[in-house]
């Protein structure tokens, strides 16, 4: 028993005659009279009563009817879920995600992405930059959008940068700092630095190893926060400050004064990680292209600016 048997029955039992049915299918009418009389010898019943004013249906073709209708409706229902799935508009989309590096690109472009593809379901998940890596490692992430990792967490990994921000420091209104148009890193380094558990942010003090080590100095870490709302909350209450990148700034908004590294060339590099061997859906393709479209216009932004 073959697809074709089905519709071929389907269509004959609709316009209860032969010749309508044939013509419909675009097919002969022996071949299809032919197909019909197949599938009754392979179920072993009649389904059709035949005679010369056209055919009408037995009990066992109406309850047939009824299967083989329902039948052909998940057949065809599947075929569009593949071709969705094909065209990136069906599906499940795992992305992980750094959430203040990338407050900038993401929001936009989950928003353009939903519009384009709504049939495709995007699971999101916060983690930090070591779990995004052993995510996309394990299969359990199929893009993520984060800080570049470093040599050793990214291994086996593709970076495409998306956007880049350079480094500034964060301090509480009034601080002495807060008069000065630069603050070199030199200066910086005498100052007590608010920053993120090394534990958990491994790539933090990466970025301030690359910041402070070219200038012969090191950073003096006074408190360790385990996100961004509590840096911004010590550096607010005078705890200490902190080295941000630009994007920073949106998330913790007028709440701290924000002045310029002024002999550093560090930037933070945000993009799109994938893992070399994995396999990034057509959904998560689309996914990405969105993302380059969006950090491509808030560059014409910045620019304009």
């Amino acid at each position: 028993m073959e697809l074709r048997h089905l519709r071929y029955f389907a269509a004959v039992a609709e316009v209860m005659n032969f010749t309508k049915a044939a013509a419909r299918l675009r097919v002969a009418q022996p071949s299809l009279s032919r197909q019909v009389q197949d599938l009754e010898d392979e179920i072993g019943v009649d389904l059709l009563k035949r005679s010369p004013r056209g055919v009408t249906l037995t009990a066992e073709g109406k309850l047939f009817l009824a299967e083989t209708l329902e039948t052909l409706k998940r057949v065809d229902e599947s075929v569009e879920k593949v071709r969705a799935l094909a065209r990136g508009e069906y599906g499940e989309l795992h992305i992980g995600y750094a959430p203040s590096p990338t407050v900038e690109v993401l929001p936009p472009a989950l928003a353009a992405f939903r519009y384009a593809a709504p049939g495709v379901k995007v699971v999101l998940h916060d983690l930090a930059g070591d779990e995004l890596c052993e995510g996309l490692h394990r299969g359990r992430l199929e893009i993520a959008v984060m800080i570049q990792p470093s040599a050793e967490s990214g291994a086996g990994l593709e970076f495409e940068e998306l956007k880049s921000y350079p480094y500034y420091v964060a301090m509480a209104p009034g601080h002495a700092l807060s008069k000065l148009k630069s603050v070199t890193v030199e200066r910086v380094a005498t100052e007590p630095l608010v920053g993120l558990r090394r534990l958990d942010y491994s790539e933090y003090y990466r970025i301030l190893d690359g910041i402070f080590a070219p200038h012969g100095v090191r950073p003096r870490i006074a408190v360790e926060c385990d996100g961004a709302s509590t840096l911004i909350a010590e550096i607010e209450v005078g705890r200490g400050i902190g080295v941000v990148s630009e994007v920073f700034q949106r998330a913790a908004g007028r709440r701290l004064v924000y002045r310029r590294i002024s002999n550093s060339e560090e930037v933070q590099r945000v993009g799109i990680v994938r893992a070399q061997k994995g396999d990034v859906t057509p959904a998560g393709e689309k996914f990405c292209e969105i993302l380059r479209k969006i950090s491509a216009k808030e560059e014409g932004k910045t620019k304009r600016r």
